[in-house]
């Protein structure tokens, strides 16, 4: 548990956070993924950033992860469908990380994701009583900077910013993009295929609006660089 003196318990109305470790035995609930699109949206949003190289080793990115915190007493843990720590501290003996406790093990997140599907809508719930809703959580407990809500069916992205301890919509740029400051990139929405999906995804671009590849489309590429050097040397 995180000390006073680190990190005071917060009081928020009638709410008293901490910051605790999970046991190394617990038993984290496990749900299945909504459908085959959320996993697919997600790897590939980190897969381009591994590839910019810009992924550190003290940065923690993950998906459908759980994120922790006590309240009033009660452990609440989240799992957003995407989110991205800035620094954590290191774990013992290279184990895998199975949840994540802010400013405990590290900083709070900068931006966590959520990608909707046909469920009860929390990812909007503002319900403060146990257990509270991700908006809640994200916003009021976590006090989570970024929150996107991504709606992959229709391409629509939601982007709110914390503004006095509540989330203000964000307008996109004359782009249709968000500077997510942390990465030094811009979020925002591309349509098109990968992994035998088609249709609408999140993807990277840097502040020059280059969009950051994916693997498959570094590989093609390369071999039109290559096909052009050798027509080049043939001419």
């Amino acid at each position: 548990m995180v000390s006073a003196k680190e990190n005071p318990t917060r009081q928020t109305a009638t709410l008293t956070i901490t910051w605790e470790k999970l046991p190394d035995d617990f038993k984290l609930e496990e749900k299945p993924v909504e459908n085959t699109g959320q996993p697919l949206i997600a790897g590939a949003l980190r897969e381009s950033l591994e590839l910019a190289g810009l992924i550190q080793p003290e940065m923690l990115i993950a998906s459908n992860f759980g994120l922790c915190a006590t309240v009033n007493g009660d452990l609440v843990i989240k799992a957003p469908d995407w989110v991205y720590v800035a620094s954590v501290l290191p774990l013992e003996q290279r184990k895998d990380r199975k949840s994540y406790t802010p400013n405990l093990e590290g900083d709070i997140p900068s931006i966590v994701m959520e990608f909707l599907s046909d469920t009860d809508g929390e990812e909007y719930s503002v319900k403060r009583t146990f257990p509270p809703g991700k908006w809640f959580f994200y916003e009021r407990i976590l006090q989570v900077p970024t929150y996107a809500i991504f709606e992959p069916d229709t391409g629509l992205l939601e982007l709110y910013r914390l503004q006095d301890g509540r989330y203000e919509l964000e307008l996109p740029d004359a782009d249709g993009r968000h500077w997510i400051a942390d990465l030094k990139l811009f979020l925002g929405v591309w349509r098109g295929e990968k992994e035998q999906r088609q249709g609408y995804w999140l993807r990277w671009w840097d502040e020059a609006g280059n969009l950051l590849p994916w693997a498959v489309e570094q590989i093609e590429q390369e071999r039109q660089r290559a096909d052009q050097e050798r027509q080049r040397a043939e001419q």
